[in-house]
């Protein structure tokens, strides 16, 4: 599961999206941690202080100002359609 966000928020938000680290997957800035780490860690029924002990290049607060974006922003399931 991935959120969907505008172009011009990814500026405002502790991320870097480039093609020359980790092909351009959405990383937390300044570490190689997928964005995509936290939301399925968080989804598959980790927790947040535990995502961050396996994760300690991301800071609380990086994980905390994506949670808040991604819980306002729609959602994206890269799941395939069996319907």
């Amino acid at each position: 599961m991935s959120f969907v966000i505008e172009e011009e928020e990814v500026d405002r938000l502790p991320i870097n999206v480039d093609p020359e680290i980790m092909s351009g997957t959405p990383i937390f800035e300044g570490t190689r941690v997928p964005v995509d780490a936290l939301l399925n860690n968080l989804a598959a029924g980790v927790s947040l202080d535990e995502f961050l002990e396996n994760f300690p290049t991301v800071s609380r607060e990086q994980a905390l100002v994506v949670l808040k974006v991604s819980s306002d922003s729609p959602r994206e399931d890269s799941s395939p359609d069996y319907s």
